[in-house]
């Protein structure tokens, strides 16, 4: 049996009505017959979404999760026996263009990029704007002093886009790794659940000397939140618990006492202006808690990378602003 180039992995939750357009665009990949294997990593859909799998895309292999790991957890699932030198990440609500994945691992393969970890692709927003125009949805993660990270360009006009090829993160939609990296730095980190994934692994990435790349002409589609919902309580506690608990690895300390003080002066300023729902100020309040209950522990098992970071400068790249 020919061992494939790449492997795809695709993690579902209760997405039946947004698989067959993500999975379409992988199996339409111009790449050579047995070239890209497709993992649909399910993590116990309640929908219809396992039975689609099995009878329309019937050559992708099916890893069904007994319960929900995330989309961190539902990588490492997609993972495991892992042979091809490649791998690609795709959100079940996102799509690529037909010549995507070639030019992501033609970057990945010429001459000089061999310490190159990750490329990742130009992102757009399924939805144009409503005067019509194209917006960016990303070109790679960037991070902030104040504590955040950011799709690099969001929102940017395609037509204004003027994005450089290095990029401290990549955007976990959308993105081509190379085993070989995963292999020296690990996989997703389970505990994160969802949000900061992507840019944890970046961080890893960087403290092992890997670049990140961002290519223009692998373009990818997104239809933006709708495999989760970035209004809900779910997503305000997972993205500031994580942001928090990342930072506190890898940043240095003054950016990192300020990133808690930020989040911890947030509830209060919400609270006093009454723009936020209740349930959205206690999602806050508990990821602030249980941030500060991991952080020192968190802190000191980063101490490796944070080294191989500051042997790099720092960051191993520059802050944002």
């Amino acid at each position: 049996m020919i061992t494939p180039l790449v492997r795809a992995v695709v993690v579902n939750w209760n997405g039946e009505d947004l698989l067959p357009t993500c999975l379409d665009s992988l199996v339409r990949q111009d790449l050579p017959p047995g070239a890209l294997e497709v993992v649909v990593v399910d993590n116990d859909s309640h929908d219809g979404s396992v039975d689609l799998v099995r009878r329309d895309f019937p050559d992708a292999r099916l890893v069904q999760n007994s319960t929900n790991r995330g989309f961190a957890g539902g990588v490492n699932s997609g993972l495991e026996d892992l042979e091809a030198p490649y791998v690609v990440l795709l959100n079940n609500d996102a799509r690529f263009d037909r010549d995507a994945v070639r030019r992501m691992i033609d970057v990945l393969e010429a001459p000089g990029n061999e310490d190159v970890g990750a490329v990742t692709a130009l992102l757009l927003l399924e939805d144009t704007a409503p005067d019509g125009t194209r917006l960016v949805n990303s070109t790679g993660n960037v991070v902030s002093r104040s504590g955040s990270a950011t799709d690099r360009d969001w929102l940017t006009p395609l037509e204004r886009l003027d994005a450089r090829p290095e990029v401290f993160g990549f955007c976990g939609g959308a993105v081509v790794l190379r085993t070989t990296a995963l292999e020296q730095v690990g996989h997703f980190d389970d505990s994160l659940f969802l949000y900061y994934e992507d840019t944890d692994l970046s961080w890893r990435l960087r403290a092992g000397r890997w670049r990140i790349l961002f290519e223009r002409e692998a373009v990818a589609w997104h239809r933006h939140a709708q495999s989760s919902d970035s209004t809900s309580a779910l997503f305000r506690y997972y993205n500031n618990r994580n942001a928090l608990l990342v930072f506190a690895r890898y940043a240095p300390l003054p950016v990192v006492v300020k990133a808690f003080a930020r989040q911890a002066l947030a509830p209060v300023v919400h609270a006093l202006r009454r723009d936020e729902r209740p349930e959205l100020l206690r999602a806050r309040v508990r990821a602030l808690v249980d941030a500060v209950r991991r952080a020192r522990g968190e802190r000191l098992r980063a101490r490796p990378a944070r080294r191989g970071l500051e042997a790099q400068g720092g960051l191993g790249a520059p802050f944002g602003d």
